[in-house]
């Protein structure tokens, strides 16, 4: 399928920026004609995680779907709600209009994959199995050396990570949004789970740390979230898979400990 025309004037800085990256890229390596494909057949759980010893993972119970685009055998995946199939050059893929989910994730997959395979990023896949368990455990150790006894701010729900983070921390220094109605306001870990669309500027007012997943660029939340941020002087964090290319391109810091 051929992208859907159509500028950049409701794109986001953030995605904004990742176009002119991508631009460089294609220019200095001539790119543009070459071909991609981006596969979003959903994976099933086990393709896409594994067997995670913890529930509440959002691939393993089917609540999102992973995107995959594959350029010159190498991958880069984007997690998104509204997922599309696309053929074509990386050319196409850079003049998609950037004002849809699913436009977002071809584009930020195909990124990821083009990245990967110059050597620019490591770690486009998600990780498996026992792994996000160790992640959420090397995450929170790693922040508390670095940091401190801070308040963390969880953008994106993710179990282990949560978990981890209220045992490092206490639960009372952790506060998490969501977008997905099935969490929200629940009770996870002895931390309440806020709506993302209408708590997050608390939750970063609050915070002296976030920790925000990637997938928030490709639902079109985080140049709020940044702004707000760096308004206010918090430090953030990029987790997940789907930020690589965006956060090494772009200089944001990201943790992903075992991504492959």
């Amino acid at each position: 399928m051929k992208p859907t025309s159509g500028g950049n004037t409701r794109d986001g800085l953030i995605l904004q920026r990742a176009r002119g990256a991508l631009s460089r890229i294609i220019a200095d390596h001539r790119l543009g004609r070459e071909a991609v494909r981006v596969t979003v057949e959903p994976l099933s759980p086990e393709q896409a995680i594994g067997r995670p010893c913890r529930p509440g993972f959002a691939l393993a119970e089917g609540q999102e779907v992973m995107v995959e685009a594959e350029f010159r055998g190498s991958f880069g995946q984007a997690f998104t709600d509204h997922p599309r199939s696309f053929e074509g050059t990386i050319e196409d893929v850079q003049q998609l209009a950037l004002d849809t989910s699913d436009n977002r994730a071809v584009f930020i997959s195909t990124l990821n994959a083009v990245a990967s395979h110059l050597g620019m990023i490591e770690g486009t896949q998600h990780c498996r199995d026992d792994d996000p368990e160790r992640c959420g455990s090397q995450i929170a150790s790693r922040l508390l050396r670095d940091f401190g006894e801070v308040r963390i701010g969880l953008v994106g729900f993710q179990p282990a990570l949560l978990a981890h983070l209220a045992e490092h921390f206490g639960a009372n220094n952790i506060r998490c949004t969501d977008l997905n109605r099935r969490n929200i306001g629940s009770r996870r870990y002895e931390v309440d789970i806020d709506n993302g669309r209408t708590a997050t500027g608390h939750v970063v007012n609050w915070s002296d740390l976030l920790l925000v997943t990637g997938s928030a660029i490709v639902n079109g939340t985080f140049d709020d979230i940044s702004e707000a941020a760096a308004s206010g002087e918090k430090a953030l964090l990029v987790f997940g898979v789907t930020g690589a290319g965006t956060a090494a391109l772009l200089g944001l810091k990201r943790v992903c400990p075992f991504a492959r």
